[in-house]
């Protein structure tokens, strides 16, 4: 892939931003269960299977039609902590969480929107399975308002109110039964949607950013991993616009813009390609050729694993495609991958194989795939793509690489993506149609009052530029350590740790912000460590229980044992506390060892010693106690 940098002014990109959080109220979104996950085996267990059906307008969703077809069936678990009938679908869903309201009212109003005058809930179809009713309840608080970054004003679209989905735990049955989890199902999401007007993958990182800190400065958001999703709009002239959702971190967002240009620039360029040389839809037939005989010796073992299964090998000639399928559109993402990703979509089958890959990475013989290109009668521009599963998945498959390979040769096709972990995104779904959603019958209209928007507007939380005039005078804070703070998912926590625990502020804000950065980099996963946990190591410092040069330790301790408290970190890590008693006599040893060099350097040695003290008893041990015990033995 080239590698020089893109022109997004000149390219025509523009970028809109959905960010969704998780809110911090006492319930769910309507019912009365905690928003808490489980971790134990599920208490309850209940089988769905999905049925399309027809919107207001009469129009069936594709993708839930193929999920039926397939007979598609949802294994549901449960909790009764934490899931209740409205969740299950067996009850119907209670009044508004008004807290959750009040929340999102806040945000909008410190976004400079309007609120609306009455709360209409709204079903937006589901088609994943991931809501046991089919649909999502979502609702708009706001609309039309703005926020500054840095010079430029970006429009804000509207702000709604919406239950969080299942969280998927895996499949079985080969793939015909997924398995969700409901706890999750029903917690209170703010979402917040920008105008289309960022034009660079930096600007959009900014935007994001800018959106995260209004969003914690209410206070009422939950922080970690899953908690937030960011989720963009992308689209480039001669492009698509694709909807990619899932960027849970923000610093990815870049990252995503960027690959995803490069996937559209690099998707044009094969359908200049395919024009040259006189490529068009009807080129491109669905005639499949059973070659499963071709096979029945391969030393590949995905083959060999479908064949002794009696399964299928299918295969099919794209004409005019040789070297295009393996075209990279991203890092390690060829227009091949793209193929394949719609194989597994629409047939369910564990990937594909092309000819412009080299085949004999997977035991594929270079006979094999002559006679394979012989038995569909490719000639030397054409590829092959060829996939082994049962008949049905291998025609299904088949159709949908030949369906993209259409789409390839007069669009883009716009659609739905999930981000990777890389920044690169996969297929997901087709783009919703315009009858996605519809009114939700069972839930009244809630006013907003303008007493409501006078309360909400008179206990505004403090906006960013005074409250970092604020923390520097008040902590002693410089700039720097003051912007981290305004900037991390801590400042609360911070305040109320610098206020309680008799730490020095500076410890306390250098720690949340530097120290666990540091640890992300390292791979720990900061998230698991709960504020209360936090607040308790600092208390733990500040009676003296605790050194602060264990910190750390005992947070990457936290992290990796989920469950267990400060008392077992102390216990496992062995950072019981010296008191004076034991202390002296390690200094006396460690005196009487260093004796020539007192004698040479005189009080010039205490620097040395203390070194040596605390290489020794390093979080264990408090360096001001330390200090005290040499100086008296120096005198």
């Amino acid at each position: 892939m080239s590698k020089t940098p893109i022109d997004y002014a000149k390219v025509g990109l523009k970028c809109g931003l959905e960010i969704h959080q998780q809110l911090n109220v006492n319930s769910k979104l309507f019912c009365s269960c905690p928003p808490d996950l489980f971790k134990e085996d599920p208490e309850i267990t209940f089988l769905r299977r999905l049925r399309p059906t027809q919107s207001e307008l009469g129009q069936v969703d594709p993708a839930a039609f193929f999920e039926f077809q397939k007979g598609v069936k949802i294994l549901y678990e449960a909790n009764r902590k934490s899931s209740c009938l409205v969740e299950m679908d067996e009850e119907p869903p209670h009044p508004i969480n008004l807290a959750a309201v009040e929340v999102v009212l806040t945000a909008s109003l410190m976004m400079n929107m309007q609120p609306v005058d009455e709360v209409h809930v709204m079903r937006k179809t589901v088609i994943d399975g991931s809501n046991t009713t089919g649909f999502q309840r979502t609702t708009i608080i706001a609309l039309d308002g703005w926020i500054k970054v840095g010079d430029k004003t970006i429009p804000m679209q509207a702000a709604s109110l919406e239950e969080d989905a299942a969280r998927k735990t895996g499949t079985q049955d080969e793939g015909k039964t997924i398995r969700y989890r409901i706890d999750r199902l029903g917690i209170p999401l703010i979402e917040v949607a920008t105008a289309p007007v960022i034009y660079s993958p930096q600007e959009a990182q900014e935007v994001a950013f800018a959106i995260g800190r209004i969003l914690r400065d209410t206070g009422k958001v939950m922080r970690g991993l899953g908690t937030i999703r960011q989720d963009l709009n992308v689209s480039i002239p001669n492009g698509a616009l694709i909807e990619i959702k899932g960027v849970q971190e923000l610093e990815l967002i870049s990252t995503v813009v960027e690959y995803e240009v490069q996937r559209q620039l690099g998707l044009i360029a094969i359908k200049e390609e395919l024009a040259k040389r006189g490529i068009t839809p009807e080129s491109l037939k669905p005639d499949f050729a059973d070659v499963t005989a071709i096979f029945k010796d391969t030393k590949s073992k995905v083959i060999r694993k479908a064949v002794d299964k009696k399964q299928t090998v299918l295969a099919v000639k794209l004409a005019g495609f040789a070297g295009l399928t393996g075209h990279e559109l991203m890092p390690n993402f060829r227009f091949g991958s793209e193929l394949s990703d719609r194989a597994k979509f629409w047939g369910r089958v564990g990937g594909i194989f092309h000819t412009d890959e080299i085949l004999a990475n997977y035991g594929i013989t270079t006979e094999e795939v002559a006679t394979l290109r012989k038995a569909v009668d490719a000639a030397e521009g054409d590829a092959v793509v060829f996939v082994a599963d049962t008949a049905e998945n291998t025609q299904d498959a088949l159709k949908a690489v030949v369906d993209r390979c259409q789409e390839a040769c007069t669009c883009i096709p716009q659609e739905t993506r999930t981000a990777k972990d890389d920044g690169t995104t996969r297929y997901m779904r087709p783009r919703p149609g315009a009858a996605r959603m519809y009114p939700e019958t069972d839930i009244p209209p809630q006013p907003i009052t303008a007493e409501l928007v006078e309360k909400v507007q008179a206990h505004l939380p403090e906006p960013a530029d005074k409250k970092l005039t604020r923390l520097i005078k008040q902590y002693g804070l410089n700039e720097k350590l003051a912007k981290q703070l305004i900037d991390s998912e801590y400042i609360g926590l911070f305040e109320e740790t610098a206020k309680t625990s008799g730490v020095q502020a500076s410890t306390v804000a250098a720690f949340l912000t530097e120290t666990v950065k540091a640890l992300q980099r390292d791979g720990i996963h900061t998230s698991h460590v709960s504020d209360e946990q936090i607040s308790a190591i600092f208390k733990a410092v500040g009676a003296g229980e605790l050194a602060k040069e264990a910190l750390a330790d005992v947070f990457t301790w936290l992290s990796k044992n989920e469950g267990k408290n400060l008392q077992d970190a102390i216990t496992a890590l062995g950072l019981k506390m010296f008191t004076e008693a034991d202390l002296v006599p390690i200094i006396d040893r460690i005196v009487v060892a260093n004796k020539q060099q007192i004698e040479k350097l005189g009080k010039n040695a205490f620097g040395m010693l203390m070194g040596a003290a605390m290489k020794e008893v390093r979080g264990k041990a408090n360096p001001e106690l330390v200090g005290k015990l040499l100086r008296e033995r120096l005198k």
